[in-house]
């Protein structure tokens, strides 16, 4: 061995056992929002991790704004005690690393199991969680439709394999339980599913009772209400990784993320501590950039690969439908379904309104005969909610207009037959089953 061998390998024996040199910065201002650190404004990027206190074990925490006075730095677990010249290290960017026997766990917002089954393992690679979406012009095209088991759904508003769909309903109008009826589809490799923002109580009963057995064949992501906004916003990035993960396998995965609303306001939590100014109900202006880029990350992925379609729902405050984030989320979705508090109080689960609902990938999953029912069904529904009023005061007269004749007697049996509660079987063949129900009315 030469005498240069020798040194090569001393230099790398002392290399393997010498500590990393760490940059650090010290805390100058504690608030209930954020605290703010001197000293690593000029080593650091916004989004990546600090720790505050131990370069391992500290508390840890992320930064949201970067300037000449120090960088802005909100703390991932609010409860976490903070004091002045707090050393504060460089933690880089948070990354997951999905494993194939993930399914049937439930994780927190970093990927760590909260069920108590025992550690999880990971895979060869870890990811980082705010990822690019594929490139437009990669991207395979959306031409597939997938069977969901939900009459209304496939009849009305038919899903195609990568499509993005949104749901949107005010509070107790039967989301989550249309959520739990849609994982329940049978055309899909994996399912992800994101809770964000739930109470506490509901998530073991969203698990047992409105999951059931696809609890044991999905992956769960979890930020309750009670966690801080930056668990809140991180969450549904996590299971869009994980759901990216399976999609580069080559699967066809079904990503549900409950709901965006609340990551909105996370987000909006956030920005706001950041000191972004709020331009619209309370709104800051990157909110509206953060949502198109998660949303974006889900569909097709690039030739070769599979498929993330992904199902978001939409908490419309006070039932208000044109609020500036269900805008937002309904220019960038490949369509929505929308759920009506009326609908629900007269006992008609799932409470889809058909009028409004709309499917933009329709024409993929539709055989011409079948469009052709629908554009007529839906032209009956519409004739028939429109003179709803007008029938309630006594002003229809049967026989003075075949159309609406048409419409009352076949609409009802229509309801009817799109009626499902999440306790029935899937559907296997919906327009079989809604045809047969029509044409028992008609001739009756």
């Amino acid at each position: 061995m030469t005498s240069l061998q020798r040194l090569r390998e001393a230099v790398e024996r002392h290399q393997r056992r010498a500590e990393p040199i760490r940059v650090f910065g010290l805390v100058t201002e504690v608030t209930p929002s954020y605290c703010r650190v001197s000293g690593l404004s000029e080593f650091v990027e916004l989004g990546e991790c600090v720790r505050i206190g131990a370069p391992k074990d500290g508390a840890l925490g992320q930064v949201v704004r970067v300037g000449k006075e120090g960088a802005i730095v909100k703390s991932f677990d609010n409860r976490v005690r903070i004091g002045l010249n707090s050393p504060a290290y460089r933690a880089g960017p948070i990354a997951v690393a999905p494993n194939l026997d993930w399914s049937g766990r439930v994780l927190d917002a970093f990927a760590r199991p909260i069920d108590e089954h025992g550690p999880l393992s990971e895979g060869d690679s870890a990811f980082d969680v705010d990822a690019a979406a594929p490139k437009a012009m990669r991207r395979a095209r959306v031409n597939v439709g997938v069977r969901t088991g939900v009459k209304a759904v496939d009849c009305f508003t038919p899903i195609c394999a990568g499509q993005r769909i949104g749901i949107f309903a005010g509070s107790g109008v039967g989301k989550s339980t249309l959520l739990a009826m849609l994982a329940r589809a049978p055309g899909f490799d994996n399912v992800v599913i994101c809770l964000v923002g739930e109470r506490g109580r509901e998530v073991r009963e969203f698990l047992d009772e409105v999951l059931g057995g696809q609890a044991s064949e999905a992956i769960v992501v979890v930020a309750t209400g009670d966690e801080s906004p930056m668990m809140r916003r991180l969450a549904p990035l996590t299971a869009t990784t994980i759901a990216e993960y399976f999609r580069d396998m080559g699967r066809n995965v079904l990503l549900i993320v409950d709901s965006v609303t609340r990551f909105a306001h996370a987000s909006r939590e956030v920005a706001l501590a950041a000191g972004e100014p709020p331009v619209a109900h309370g709104y800051t202006p990157s909110i509206f950039a953060d949502i198109p880029r998660l949303l974006e990350r889900a569909g097709p992925g690039e030739e070769g690969s599979g498929s993330i379609t992904g199902v978001y729902s939409v908490l419309v405050d006070g039932d208000n439908h044109n609020d500036p984030i269900a805008d937002c989320v309904r220019g960038t979705l490949d369509g929505h379904i929308v759920l009506d508090r009326a609908i629900a109080e007269q006992g008609r689960y799932p409470a889809i309104d058909l009028k409004a609902s709309i499917s933009r990938l329709a024409h993929h999953a539709w055989k011409p005969e079948q469009r052709h029912l629908v554009q007529k069904l839906r032209a009956l529904v519409s004739r028939y909610e429109d003179t709803r009023d007008l029938r309630m005061l006594g002003g229809y007269q049967r026989g003075a207009d075949a159309e609406l004749d048409q419409a009352v007697q076949l609409v009802p049996k229509l309801y009817d037959a799109l009626t499902q509660s999440p306790q029935s079987p899937p559907s296997v063949d919906p327009f079989r089953e809604v045809a047969d129900r029509l044409q028992g009315a008609a001739h009756g």
